[in-house]
């Protein structure tokens, strides 16, 4: 799924980070992964596999809409777009991300 010096993340996180990796606008596969490859300083690296498989996974929810296009290599790419229910699903994700993430960290704090 994603790959990672020793990363293994919680099932689910994919789909969050793509979602994300859209609320600035449309993105094609490639794209997308690229943008999770910067924010995470390359720690975190999605396979084309997972990839293709949670952005399907994902439109047939309706959180994204997707629509053929040109890369800017001229190349026909899907762009995959953000939904309004696909922000919806953003927002509870990010919150129940946050509420795991600080339930770990307690746990690992523990003295």
């Amino acid at each position: 799924m994603l790959r990672g010096t020793d990363l293994d993340l919680v099932q689910g996180t994919l789909d969050i980070l793509v979602l994300k990796a859209l609320v600035w606008g449309p993105r094609h596969g490639y794209a997308v992964a690229r943008w999770i490859g910067e924010r995470t300083d390359e720690e975190l690296r999605v396979e084309d596999g997972a990839l293709y498989t949670a952005l399907h996974r994902i439109e047939k929810r309706g959180w994204v809409r997707g629509q053929w296009g040109r890369s800017e290599n001229n190349r026909a790419a899907k762009y995959y777009a953000l939904t309004a229910a696909g922000r919806k699903q953003l927002a509870a994700r990010i919150s129940l991300w946050r509420r795991y993430a600080a339930a770990v960290s307690r746990v690992l704090e523990a003295v």
